[in-house]
């Protein structure tokens, strides 16, 4: 089972205080120790690579991250991200355009989220949306 990782749960784990005992910082490093198949969306890749101050650690993430697969998005995907955007604004549900992509990513591709970003258990209330 592939899992995509969300940026919510990346920045609690590379804290520079040291990872944040959260329950979903303690999910990925189970998924990595066990070898379980996680993934991101270049959206999210980019949002990590980017918090970094310099680029020396910047290109280091980018080394270590360089082996998780990316999940693409299909034009469909994209229009589909529009659809669950205006049905969460139906509701009274505020997401982000990025929140929705990456809600689609994972359920275009069949995997469950891995996030710490509440936005997503109101997407998923009104989706397909997995979390994990």
């Amino acid at each position: 089972m592939k899992v995509l990782v969300d940026t919510s749960v990346w920045s609690l784990a590379f804290r520079k205080k040291g990872p944040q005992e959260h329950p979903a910082v303690q999910k990925l490093a189970a998924l990595l120790d066990g070898n379980q198949g996680i993934c991101l969306t270049g959206l999210i890749l980019q949002e990590i690579l980017q918090a970094f101050r310099n680029d020396k650690s910047a290109r280091k993430m980018e080394r270590d991250l360089d082996p998780v697969p990316l999940l693409q998005l299909s034009r469909k995907d994209y229009v589909d991200a529009a659809r669950l955007r205006r049905k969460c604004a139906s509701k009274g549900i505020a997401v982000t355009t990025a929140d929705c992509q990456i809600a689609q990513a994972a359920v275009a591709n069949g995997c469950p989220l891995l996030t710490a970003d509440r936005d997503f258990e109101r997407i998923s209330r009104v989706s397909n949306l997995r979390l994990l």
